[in-house]
């Protein structure tokens, strides 16, 4: 744990989410944020979801008609447990993920080398920075695309009440091992959370 989290008793919110505290990360991811990157991307074979959590992104990963095949390191109630992505040496056509905090650098050393076609996770924006990021990731393996929330994601821990907005950016890491040439910086439009909240309202009216 990072000696710094919990210094003179002030904590770094964007630096640190507050479950590594006390376990695995357990954030599931807003299906929202799942659907922008299917929106944007297309994918074709099977889909690894490596850090799968309670099944939030792999059900949303099911509408693109691909095989989603769905493992995490920790019994979350759905999908293969018990599997160490960073250990497996499993590979497939595309493995999609939001990582655990703690462990986003290593996800991508690992990620892109067992997957043969894309790779994509959702990460902070400040992912970009950091020199050590620079040296050991983006000067030898850059993503080809980069795809920025225009709208601010909240991760709730798993049955936590849902209420307020987060305050850090989050961006989809893409490597696409058809794409050759430099990073492209693109930017999703605020439709997301919104059409998201909105179909929420409409199922609720009408119950």
């Amino acid at each position: 744990m990072d000696a710094t989290y919990n210094l003179n008793g002030g904590f770094k919110p964007t630096t640190k989410r507050f479950a590594d505290l006390n376990g695995p990360d357990f954030f599931p991811t807003p299906s929202w944020a799942t659907e922008a990157l299917i929106d944007n991307e297309l994918f074709e074979g099977q889909i690894w979801e490596c850090a799968c959590g309670d099944g939030a992104m792999s059900k949303v990963l099911e509408k693109t008609g691909c095989q989603v095949v769905s493992s995490d390191l920790y019994d979350r109630g759905f999908g293969e447990v018990g599997v160490d992505f960073l250990k497996s040496g499993r590979t497939s056509d595309n493995i999609v993920t939001n990582p655990p905090y703690n462990a986003a650098e290593n996800f991508v050393h690992i990620g892109v080398n067992s997957a043969r076609k894309k790779f994509a996770l959702l990460l902070r924006l400040a992912f970009l920075e950091g020199g050590n990021r620079q040296r050991s990731i983006f000067s030898k393996n850059p993503p080809s695309r980069v795809w920025v929330f225009s709208e601010r994601i909240t991760f709730y821990p798993a049955g936590a009440v849902q209420k307020g907005s987060g305050t850090t950016a989050y961006a989809w890491f893409v490597w696409d091992k058809q794409c050759q040439g430099s990073t492209e910086l693109k930017w999703l439009p605020p439709i997301y959370k919104r059409k998201r909240s909105q179909s929420f309202l409409f199922r609720n009216y009408h119950l």
